[in-house]
């Protein structure tokens, strides 16, 4: 089974924009440390390393690439009400900025959705790089 390798680079310093959704290093590795809960609750190996840099921007990279190094060329779209499980319940009045509103500046402000979807598209590459071909 494959290995999903998260990498938080990051350097000391505050970040200096209050409006990002994780506003500390602190929040962008409890974040990060609960996607990997969730996905070793789900059976698929991950592990999770915080690396401190003295300077740059900081930035995630699942196994090796960075988040837009792996959405490139996707196109995101969120669930339409027939397509989503809470089909029959009414939607959620939700204030504030779109889902997919992202300052690229800023790693930590990554939406949610970007980054399940960037792991997910990882992962399967990777599986789909080590399934054995059988000839019959």
């Amino acid at each position: 089974m494959v290995m999903i390798a998260i990498e938080y680079r990051h350097t000391e310093q505050e970040i200096d924009n209050p409006t990002i959704r994780r506003r500390s290093t602190k929040a962008m590795v409890a974040y990060i440390k609960d996607l990997m809960f969730d996905m070793q609750m789900g059976d698929i190996p991950s592990k999770f390393t915080e690396t401190i840099i003295e300077e740059g921007p900081n930035t995630v990279l699942i196994n090796g690439r960075t988040i837009p190094e792996i959405i490139e060329g996707l196109e995101i779209k969120m669930l339409e009400v027939e397509d989503s499980c809470d089909l029959g319940t009414g939607g959620k009045v939700v204030f504030g900025r779109p889902t997919l509103d992202w300052d690229k500046n800023y790693i930590e402000d990554v939406p949610d959705t970007i980054m399940k979807n960037a792991i997910a598209k990882v992962f399967a590459d990777e599986n789909k790089n080590s399934i054995p071909v059988i000839d019959q």
